[in-house]
């Protein structure tokens, strides 16, 4: 189940669910999903529509939506990949595996210090070096990194963080989860590019994501 073919099947299930960037999948196929789980869930690890618990109520997102929002997040940067990428919350760090096999610097953020100290290990003995990982509140980013080409967030806000808009460079793009506001139900995934003459904001899917919480432990 954690075979080079497990994974292969997983990227031909993308590519039908309708995942365009070669770039993406290209990546997605040489990294190991099942480490980022514990030992038990590692049979599941390449469900493509399984979030899985990795402890402190969080999740590792979908095959699918990491596939989507990396997508996303790097499609205005067709003939190279972002330089410099703000994640909001590690997690478990595939998602930041992913985004660190694109870009040449990765700046993570995470709120929970024991989710952190496991993601950096992990990521360590899988030898990547070009991240760096910070624990704080995801609300605020990470300013003394700033510009950044682009801003993936991987917990649900309750509205766009003020504070991360004004981190992204100008031609730059942010992908986030967002809680409908009217109903406070629902979230949606908003796609942020910032001009020379402000921000150009679209919401693109469905989704359901963990909150955005503030504070760190």
């Amino acid at each position: 189940m954690t075979s080079d073919r497990t994974r292969a099947r997983m990227i031909e299930g993308l590519r039908a669910k309708g995942v365009k960037s070669e770039r993406v999948l290209s990546v997605m196929a040489t990294i190991p999903r099942h480490v980022f789980v514990e030992e038990a869930l590692e049979a599941r690890a390449y469900e493509l529509d399984k979030a899985l618990p990795i402890g402190f109520g969080q999740t590792i997102s979908t095959p699918e939506i990491v596939a989507i929002m990396t997508e996303l997040v790097c499609a205005p940067f067709e003939k190279e990949a972002p330089k410099k990428v703000l994640e909001i919350g590690t997690g478990c760090g595939y998602q930041t595996a992913v985004l660190a096999k694109l870009a040449r610097e990765v700046v993570s953020v995470e709120r929970i210090a024991p989710l952190m100290d496991k993601a950096r290990r992990t990521l360590r003995d899988l030898r990547f070096f070009n991240i760096i990982f910070k624990h704080a509140d995801g609300h605020f980013g990470y300013t003394s990194g700033a510009p950044y080409d682009a801003i993936l967030m991987a917990a649900a806000a309750s509205h766009v963080p003020p504070e991360l808009k004004q981190q992204l460079a100008v031609g730059g793009r942010m992908v986030l989860p967002v809680v409908n506001s009217k109903t406070d139900e629902g979230q949606k995934l908003y796609v942020i590019d910032r001009t020379e003459d402000g921000f150009i904001e679209k919401t693109v899917h469905d989704v359901r994501f963990v909150p955005l919480v503030s504070g760190i432990v």
